[in-house]
């Protein structure tokens, strides 16, 4: 049996020579199975060398989709069904489906929602749904790691319908997926804050979140990146996670992260999300601490960080914007699907300051969108 390269550079060479191949005839030039074709192929596919289609592979290029009907200035005809498929209809996401919504009732369209609870299984569910009720363009915050949000982020890219990742981008395994994405430059909005609170004089950071999420990681590698590139002292053992404010043993698990923050000399905290960051400005007020005199505090989401006492300097992400915009991209798409280039559009977060600092309230930090 050949290697697997040989393989792969006998497929690259009939595609380079007859333009489509069906996967069947591989099966047979190549004397391997089915399950072996398909994953060469996939391999090739992933790093850009071929398209796959269905049945088949072919020279890797963006050809015409059937069935997009397209009137004057860019709109699409008709009444456009836009599918948006969510990980929750909690927490980040609300204000994201609201700007979404109003996108497409703006183009007389209508939004179909469908959440998927961080699960690529589901995931791929909800979108064949969607495409079941017939909807014609698709806004989709996908799960992409492992081996099932892989392959599903390539069943995304071979949809005949206009797929946008939304707070999503595909992962350096899939460098050449053509599909548009609008994401929120999260890492550097924990920039923002850090970089703030060191202006202020604070040289010990902690960093506190209570839930795991893609944007949780994405505040943590900005903490620590941003932590760095300034040479602040060494954040070992300044990284908390703690239960959801209010929930069971909150208390004592927020007086836990207050007490190791005052040994390790850390003077400010940064906060995922604003219902966590006034559980803890509530706890160190208990524990006869002042914010921000004694500790500094700031949030990220600026939902509710206005309402707390004292009121929470807080990392604000385009939320509304962010939905809008990836409608728009998918509008825009559905309209143009062959000639209009692929799109990575990144938002920057805002940075509004408040009492909980020690800053100058009222001032804010407006940053404008960048594309990636």
């Amino acid at each position: 049996m050949a290697l697997a390269s040989e393989r792969q550079e006998l497929i690259l060479a009939a595609v380079r020579k007859q333009g489509t191949v069906r996967l069947a005839d591989l099966v047979e030039r190549l004397g391997v199975t089915a399950v072996t074709v398909r994953r060469d192929v996939t391999l090739l596919a992933d790093r850009g060398l071929v398209h796959r289609v269905h049945g088949g592979v072919t020279l890797p290029y963006r050809g015409p989709q059937p069935d997009h009907r397209t009137a004057p200035f860019g709109r699409p005809q008709g009444q456009a069904l836009v599918g948006m498929v969510v990980p929750t209809v909690e927490f980040y996401w609300p204000a994201v489906i609201q700007g979404a919504q109003s996108a497409v009732a703006a183009a007389d369209g209508r939004l179909a929602l469908r959440a998927s609870a961080y699960d690529a299984q589901e995931d791929r569910r909800q979108v064949a749904a969607l495409l079941d009720r017939g909807v014609r363009t698709l806004l989709v915050a996908p799960t992409t790691t492992s081996d099932a949000g892989l392959d599903l982020l390539r069943w995304l890219g071979s949809l005949t319908v206009p797929v946008v990742l939304v707070e999503r981008v595909p992962p350096p395994a899939l460098p050449t997926l053509a599909l548009d994405a609008v994401t929120t430059a999260h890492s550097l909005g924990a920039g923002l804050a850090i970089r703030h609170l060191v202006t202020l004089g604070h040289r010990r950071i902690a960093f506190v979140t209570a839930r795991f999420s893609p944007t949780t990681q994405a505040l943590r590698e900005g903490w620590q990146e941003a932590s760095a590139s300034l040479s602040l002292s060494a954040h070992d053992g300044l990284r908390f996670e703690v239960p959801p404010y209010g929930s069971a043993g909150w208390a004592d698990a927020y007086d836990t992260v207050l007490r190791r923050c005052q040994e390790a000399g850390a003077t400010a905290v940064f906060v995922h999300s604003d219902s966590e960051a006034i559980g803890l400005v509530e706890r160190a007020r208990d524990r006869g601490l002042t914010v921000p005199g004694d500790l500094a505090v700031v949030s990220y989401d600026d939902e509710v960080a206005a309402a707390s006492d004292p009121p929470l300097t807080a990392v604000r992400p385009p939320k509304r914007r962010l939905g809008a915009l990836a409608a728009e991209m998918a509008l825009a798409r559905m309209a143009d699907p062959t000639e209009r280039p692929v799109h990575r559009l990144q938002l920057w977060p805002t940075l509004v300051v408040r009492g909980s600092c020690g800053g100058e309230a009222g001032a804010t930090t407006f940053t404008q969108p960048v594309e990636a």
